[in-house]
């Protein structure tokens, strides 16, 4: 088990599950819809992560570089069009600061493995 990825995940995600049920709740979302919201999107996740476990297994040079190198981007992007923005609306010139101390407590785990 891969800690730095397990670790990063978690904090990565607790942040934007609350900054998304926010957002939800003030688009007029009931709390109970939300909750199955969040739930359904938890299933198709541990469903889309079983299937890619079993296809690794069954065809092992399909290594997922391809698919860490789009995730990568992906999230690069979300950050940089979604969630900076609002962060310095909402936290000022720290968040710069807290940013690059996330990539770089990444960076230390993921080297100390």
């Amino acid at each position: 088990m891969n800690v730095a990825f397990i670790t990063a995940v978690f904090i990565s995600n607790l942040p934007e599950g609350v900054a998304g049920t926010l957002n939800l709740e003030a688009a007029g979302y009931t709390r109970q819809r939300v909750f199955w919201m969040w739930s359904l999107l938890v299933l198709i996740s541990a469903a889309s992560a079983g299937l890619g476990y079993l296809l690794i297994h069954r065809r092992p040079e399909l290594d997922g570089l391809y698919a860490q190198a789009f995730a990568a981007g992906a999230m690069l992007t979300m950050l940089a069009d979604a969630m900076m923005p609002e962060a310095f609306e909402h936290g000022g010139k720290l968040v710069g600061l807290f940013t690059v101390m996330g990539f770089l407590a990444a960076a230390i785990l993921s080297v100390a493995q």
